[in-house]
């Protein structure tokens, strides 16, 4: 930066010793002439003393207050050389206004007062001895800029304790307007903030994680931090920082996230989302230093839980539970403890021999830093390459699905308090990571994340239950429109899913907790991956149907017509389960007197229901055919291309079946 500065600081030098010749030679006005030269000669000086000290000098305010200076010494040198001329006729045609003198002088005593500051701010704070800056007069129209450029000035220069300090100051100017954000970013000060939140202390670090958060607030803000190198600091923290920092880190990139999309595969790229699950399942699933998981190339899930329930009385299970993780999850289907043995079950089938290739393992009796996440993920088996301690493992595996990783000892020992925050931001930035992108929901699913979700979704506190729920929404809405997605993550014999589609339906049956709108979209999400035989589902949803508030019930009919539309391979079966759980009278009352956000979709289910079923007696019984013909007198109604589309054809399956009277027949 320093030869910078010097190229900025050459023209203006040279236009001061001009000024200062110039006004030597003055021929009228010598006096004021004079006084000119007095000031410029000050203000050559301090531009000098700025030259000798450009390595010091922040570039920012440099540029402002040079560039001006730089038109304020053009204007004296324009000036003095009209005070050169000879003879009475060319004063006599040569105006000089007294007021041009007073002006330039004032502008020149300006300039000097900017340089001071620029060369006080930009000094250690040992040279400033906690003198008071004051405001330059470059920022008397705007002073919070020279706030700004004050705080980023120590930024750069300051200790770490002054350091984290300022960007304390900058955490409230940030978060007090949008617009001082625009200008904190503007005015270079993201570089210094990355830097205290590499090699601060742990408060320094976290004041800088802040502030990089509150600046994500403007996507074109965060594009600029990524390109700052962002993921590469936040990685590090993530991976050995003080949990406290590394909380306040997660919720950063999921506001990061949020307002700029575009980085989601940036901090995939930068294991971020690795380190993001780490502190997940840190608690959630108990760990063991041995972790594999289940290749997609094992047997299947199904056959494992048929194992279990069939279990071999000469199975040595002391060796299971030596190697592999309890994990629990809840089940409506099964005790804690038969679940429990599916999972661990599960996890040994991924581990059987296959070939006797040896496999990295974590070093024994190796001391981990107390807040190292430590645990490794399946898209980067060996992601520490200084960790070369291997011993034979037969785990029978592909290295895209396996979760080996080091030692996570000592993170037991934070407050619980602070275990929770960084639990529930971990799953807010992963909720923000994975909205809409494929390759961020694959990476998830893949790992031990679905699981984690379903847990925290009953068990976790309620801001990570939140969290939990529309990361799960976000996964399954992604998933809806990817049918290779659906099948890896949410195939029906997965412990993982059927976990997560057991906490989803608990909360739609309660049907009293803020998580419900989130949770209805999942199922409705999912409606193509549930088999024939899955008959939880419909009722809770239809149940929904009858008095509830008008979001609720919409999302309800929303998610059903998934079910029974014709891009479901069992509508058919899904209708007549809709129709048996008494759908039917809930939706012709929603289509006649619902609001036009429930009538909406209540009018389309009865389309798909009766296309699907025509022939259905409670069809029949309901006088269904009835509110399709008068559906088609409403003309907020029919503008609906869904609804023109539908309508018709519904019309005419049940007037095929049902035109005269009849009851219907099976």
């Amino acid at each position: 930066m320093g030869d910078i500065v010097k190229a900025i600081l050459a023209r203006p030098i040279q236009l001061a010793d001009l000024v200062t010749k110039e006004a030597d030679h003055a021929q009228s006005f010598k006096q004021d002439c004079a006084e000119l030269k007095s000031k410029t000669e000050k203000l050559a000086g301090l531009l000098r003393q700025a030259a000798r000290a450009s390595n010091d000098l922040y570039e920012r305010p440099t540029r402002r207050i040079i560039d001006d200076t730089e038109q304020v010494l053009d204007k004296a040198l324009i000036l003095v050389v009209k005070c050169r001329v000879s003879g009475i006729m060319k004063r006599i045609f040569t105006i000089i206004p007294a007021a041009a003198f007073r002006k330039i002088s004032i502008q020149l005593e300006n300039s000097i007062g900017d340089v001071s500051w620029l060369l006080r701010v930009s000094a250690s704070a040992d040279d400033r001895d906690d003198e008071y800056l004051g405001l330059p007069p470059i920022a008397a129209n705007e002073p919070i800029l020279c706030l700004i450029w004050e705080q980023i000035a120590i930024l750069y220069t300051g200790s770490l304790e002054e350091r984290s300090d300022s960007a304390a100051s900058l955490v409230s100017l940030a978060r007090d307007n949008d617009r001082y954000g625009k200008l904190i970013v503007e005015e270079g000060g993201v570089p210094p903030l990355l830097k205290l939140a590499k090699e601060g202390k742990m408060e320094g670090q976290e004041n800088a994680s802040r502030a990089i958060g509150l600046l994500a607030r403007d996507g074109e803000n965060v594009e600029h931090i990524v390109n700052a190198g962002v993921c590469t600091v936040f990685a590090k923290i993530l991976k050995e920082g003080h949990m406290k920092v590394q909380a306040v880190v997660a919720w950063a990139v999921s506001e990061m996230a949020a307002n700029h999309p575009k980085c989601q595969d940036h901090f995939l790229q930068n294991n971020i989302i690795r380190f993001l699950v780490s502190h997940l399942a840190f608690e959630t699933v108990q760990e063991h230093s041995k972790y594999a998981i289940a290749s997609k190339q094992t047997m299947s899930i199904h056959s494992v839980v048929m194992a279990s329930n069939n279990p071999d009385p000469n199975e040595k299970k002391e060796q299971e539970d030596e190697t592999l993780p309890k994990i629990a999850h809840p089940s409506n289907n099964r005790t804690p403890s038969q679940m429990q043995n599916v999972v661990s079950n599960t996890m040994a089938m991924g581990a059987q021999p296959k070939s006797k290739q040896p496999q990295t393992r974590p070093p024994q009796g190796t001391n981990h830093p107390p807040t190292n996440p430590a645990t490794k993920v399946k898209d980067n088996p060996n992601p520490n390459p200084n960790q070369n301690n291997t011993r034979p493992h037969h785990s029978r595996h592909n290295p895209h699905v396996s979760l080996m990783g080091t030692s996570i000892k000592g993170r037991e020992y934070e407050d619980p308090a602070t275990k929770a925050e960084m639990k529930a931001m971990a799953a807010r930035a992963l909720w923000k990571l994975c909205s809409g992108n494929l390759t961020v929901c694959n990476n998830i699913t893949q790992s031990r994340a679905l699981l984690c979700f379903a847990v925290l979704l009953e068990k976790g506190p309620e801001d990570v239950q939140t969290y939990s729920a529309m990361a799960l929404m976000e996964i399954t809405e992604v998933a809806e429109e990817n049918s290779e997605l659906r099948r890896s993550a949410f195939k029906p014999t997965s412990h993982a899913a059927k976990a997560v589609v057991d906490q989803l339906l608990r909360v739609v049956e309660q049907a009293d907790s803020e998580l419900l709108i989130p949770c209805i979209k999942s199922l409705g999400h999912l409606a193509r991956t549930f088999r024939a035989t899955e008959t939880r589902i419909i009722p809770p949803l239809v149940k929904l149907l009858d008095e509830r508030e008008p979001e609720v019930t919409m999302q309800a009919a929303i998610a059903l017509n998934k079910f029974a539309c014709e891009g479901n391979f069992l509508c058919v079966n899904h209708s007549k389960a809709i129709i048996n759980a008494g759908g039917t009278k809930h939706l012709i009352q929603l289509a006649y007197f619902g609001e036009q956000v429930v009538q909406i979709p209540s009018l389309i289910l009865l389309c798909h229901i009766s296309i699907n079923c025509p022939d259905s007696e409670v069809l029949a019984n309901e006088e269904v055919l009835i509110v399709l013909e008068w559906s088609f007198k409403q003309a907020h109604l029919v503008e609906y291309p869904v609804i023109q589309s539908l309508l018709p054809e519904a019309k005419s399956r049940l007037e095929l079946y049902q035109s005269r009277g009849s009851r219907g027949f099976y």
